[in-house]
């Protein structure tokens, strides 16, 4: 089946099942890395710079032979620029926590990025939130507090690794909302993983260590063609429906994370996990909701499907 042909009636479902793909190799990409930094003991910073690194060569095989040097051209090439740093510091991040805490963790907190982005928007955006949403973020933080229990004994500092994450995701996706549609795809991606890939390499380097087996090899290659994969058709999912429709489908990680980290590292989520992932997915679909009833009242020209 063509994508491109599919008809408008068809977009919604379409854009939907892409997203629940992409979280599903994004979910796998995340559980490859922690495989990686925690079972085979590789350097997080190492295993950043190969994701990356793999994701580049991809880059390189599909578009160059078409586009060659016009994958460097972008029209606010800065602003790519900052947008793949906020990546590369969420992802640097992000594997270094999950060294140290359950992917269970980790992504709940991740959960809590649509309540950042709420907040960054008012000054970055321009954007106005009402009460009701900036208590549904309130509401959100509550639940992040209670998974990361500041107050409790067994508190994890490494849990700030977490948080760093979570604000450089939050930041890289205020910065795609602000360059929407200015570039390609391909030209995106260039940036994006060109420039992770030559900022990590120096901190790999210095603390490389080679994979004993070809297992983890496999996991690498894997891992940075996921990364490829997932943008990929996370970017095309929003050709066939709006962004504020298809945003829900990121807590579909939760199933995801959990089978993966119950049945590969047998870490069920604990209670306290579970009571604060609910409070958060709560509070970013009522966020969700309540922008879907802004968007719908501002509307003058309604949306056809595809862009």
């Amino acid at each position: 089946m063509n994508l491109s042909s599919a008809r408008p009636a068809d977009s919604l479902s379409l854009g939907l099942s892409l997203m629940l793909i992409a979280f599903f190799c994004f979910a796998t990409m995340d559980t490859s890395a922690k495989w990686l930094v925690a079972a085979a003991a590789l350097p997080a910073l190492q295993v950043a710079f190969l994701r990356y690194l793999v994701h580049f060569a991809w880059v390189f095989v599909l578009y160059v032979p078409t586009e060659g040097r016009t994958l460097a051209i972008s029209n606010r090439p800065w602003a790519q620029l900052f947008r793949g740093l906020l990546l590369l510091t969420s992802t640097a991040l992000n594997f270094t926590a999950m060294q140290y805490l359950p992917l269970t963790i980790t992504i709940a907190i991740f959960f809590a990025i649509p309540m950042v982005v709420c907040l960054l928007s008012i000054p970055f955006l321009g954007e106005k939130v009402g009460i009701r949403r900036f208590l549904a973020v309130l509401v959100g933080f509550l639940g992040v507090t209670i998974i990361v229990q500041p107050w409790g004994e067994s508190f994890d500092y490494h849990i700030f690794y977490a948080l760093g994450a979570l604000m450089s995701a939050a930041g890289y996706f205020v910065m795609t909302r602000k360059i929407a549609g200015v570039d390609r795809n391909s030209v995106t991606q260039f940036y994006s993983a060109g420039l992770a890939t030559v900022m990590l390499a120096p901190f790999a380097l210095s603390v490389w260590q080679w994979p004993d087996r070809l297992l983890e090899w496999v996991v690498i290659i894997v891992l940075g063609s996921l990364g490829m994969l997932g943008h990929t058709i996370f970017t095309r999912a929003h050709h066939y429906a709006e962004a504020s429709v298809l945003a829900p489908t990121v807590y579909s990680q939760v199933i995801y994370i959990t089978f993966y980290s119950w049945v590969i590292f047998n870490s069920p989520p604990d209670l306290n996990t579970i009571a604060g992932t609910a409070i958060i997915v709560l509070s970013g679909l009522y966020i969700w909701l309540r922008e879907r009833k802004v968007q719908v009242v501002g509307t003058v020209i309604p949306y056809r499907g595809g862009r």
